[in-house]
């Protein structure tokens, strides 16, 4: 049919001639997004302090026909960084469309509030929350007077859920979809959406490094093991799937949106369900 083909067509490569920045796109999710993106027309740039590994992911990324991506070293939580690299994205293209703001830690695994150290939580809060912001303002800056751009922001299942992990690392996620929904309403008026994902763990070079450094297998059957949904494991490429769908025009009309990837994670406890089998075992 003429109308699927001309769909088709519409959604093959459904970043075509966007200019995208993708902030930890050197591993993990952030790769994932830059490979996906690239794939999809965007001429992707990686910011990052991964200089060899940013490097080494854009040439092979620009060994591929039709995709462009470029690497930019930026302290993501330095603001003199921050704009310093938009800058040169500016002068390399002119434009900005998409910001993705992608960096993030978890900082030390202390449960307890006596056990929280300052320092960590400082350093947790400027490097997943600090720098959403200076990339939110830096991409403000230059979407506004375009009247258009999307600003996507990576955040954690966490973000809905309490009582897991450290209380450093919970309070940041919260502050990043709090700080999406803010913003989501200061640059509607612009025409610039603001939304956030939320993904249950993904057997990242990070993850791995929080599981002691084990394998992706062995980090996806723990994972497995504590998920709702059965016979699925939630991997990067399908984080940057559901980022695709956030900056691209399919999603037009969805702004302050946290987009919680969790496989029903978030809406059960089943602590309650296992009472009820042990009251009531027949």
């Amino acid at each position: 049919m003429p109308g699927a083909e001309s769909s088709h067509a519409l959604t093959a490569r459904r970043l075509e001639g966007k200019v995208v920045i993708i902030t930890g796109g050197a591993s993990g999710i952030g790769e994932a997004s830059a490979r996906l993106f690239a794939k999809h027309g965007a001429k992707v740039v990686i910011f990052d302090i991964q200089d060899e590994v940013g490097l080494s992911i854009c040439k092979d990324i620009q060994s591929n026909p039709n995709q462009t991506a470029f690497y930019v070293h930026c302290d993501v939580t330095s603001d003199a960084d921050a704009q310093n690299a938009v800058d040169t994205v500016m002068e390399k293209y002119g434009k900005l469309d998409v910001m993705f703001s992608n960096v993030g830690i978890t900082g030390n695994y202390d449960l307890r509030i006596m056990d929280t150290d300052y320092e960590n939580f400082r350093k947790v809060f400027d490097t997943n929350v600090y720098s959403a912001f200076l990339m939110a303002r830096q991409a403000a800056r230059v979407m506004i007077p375009a009247k258009k751009g999307a600003i996507l922001i990576m955040s954690s299942c966490t973000s809905v859920i309490h009582g897991t992990v450290p209380h450093t690392y919970c309070s940041s996620k919260h502050a990043l979809v709090g700080l999406t929904k803010n913003l989501g309403v200061e640059m509607g008026q612009y025409g610039i959406r603001v939304n956030c994902i939320s993904p249950f763990g993904v057997a990242t070079p990070m993850l791995l490094k929080d599981y002691g450094g084990v394998g992706v297998e062995v980090a996806e059957e723990k994972l497995r093991s504590m998920s709702n949904l059965r016979g699925a494991v939630l991997k990067a490429e399908d984080v940057a799937d559901a980022a695709l769908y956030l900056v691209s025009e399919e999603s037009k009309y969805v702004s302050g949106l946290n987009l919680v990837l969790d496989g029903g994670y978030s809406t059960t406890n089943k602590t309650f369900g296992q009472f009820l089998k042990e009251l009531y075992p027949h």
